[in-house]
């Protein structure tokens, strides 16, 4: 049996989009979706069919999970720390045992506020035992080099990506201290970039890979394929991107 997760940023709640959304989602087929961006509080259960878990945020929007009916959940809760979004949590029985997923959407524009949410995210899964971290993590992976990406931004969104003039990659570098995987540098294909989409907007972003897959380390052995899904609805559906990981 396999296992296929997806997360997406529907970027404000998916107004007028959400036909687009479905079908993006739908033709991933995956067993747990992340979901950022749930302004409003769009009924994504009903869209996709899937069993809703969303965390509401004290200053920014909420976020969630969508688990297929055929999985069993074994716990489910929103992590108590003070996030800019939020971040929720799903405990399932899948194929690969019973793993802890976490969606995220990290701060957008502070980078030491993404500092401290990651930590808070690296502690919580390793009190868990195995799972994935899934989600916006609005921060630049830390073995690129992204001078001339950045360089590209107009100076009010090139700042939020900065820390004492280098490219902000404490968040990312954080996670790989604490024994996560990037799913994407394991067993990625493709370009990678999750931001922005060609019909969706997104004037605060050059081309750059903001969405993540991250796996506990046995949990992360069993993924064989991870990619960014563009084309046909995702182009519209969203400024940015959904990736997907499946594992065997």
């Amino acid at each position: 049996m396999s296992l296929t997760l997806m997360t997406y940023n529907i970027k404000l709640g998916g107004a007028g989009r959400l036909e687009q959304i479905g079908h993006v989602i739908a033709a991933q087929s995956p067993d747990v979706v992340a979901v950022q961006e749930l302004r409003g509080e769009p009924d994504l259960g009903a869209l996709t069919g899937m069993r809703p878990v969303v965390a509401h945020s004290w200053r920014g929007q909420p976020v969630g999970l969508l688990v297929a009916r055929h999985l069993r959940v074994l716990g489910a809760g929103r992590i108590a720390r003070p996030f800019f979004h939020a971040a929720a949590w799903v405990r399932v029985a899948t194929p690969l045992g019973a793993l802890t997923l976490v969606s995220a959407h990290l701060c957008p524009y502070w980078g030491r506020v993404r500092v401290a949410e990651a930590g808070w995210l690296a502690a919580f899964l390793r009190r868990r035992g195995e799972g994935v971290l899934l989600g916006d993590l609005n921060t630049l992976d830390p073995w690129d080099s992204h001078e001339a990406r950045l360089s590209a931004l107009a100076p009010q969104y090139r700042r939020r990506h900065l820390d004492r003039g280098r490219p902000d990659v404490r968040a990312t570098a954080l996670l790989a201290r604490r024994g996560l995987v990037d799913l994407f540098r394991r067993c990625g294909s493709g370009a990678g970039w999750t931001v922005p989409t060609s019909g969706g907007g997104g004037a605060e972003f050059t081309r750059m890979r903001l969405d993540y897959l991250w796996a506990t380390p046995a949990s992360a052995a069993r993924f064989t394929e991870c990619r960014v899904v563009t084309g046909a609805a995702a182009e519209s559906g969203s400024d940015h991107y959904p990736v997907v990981a499946r594992a065997a």
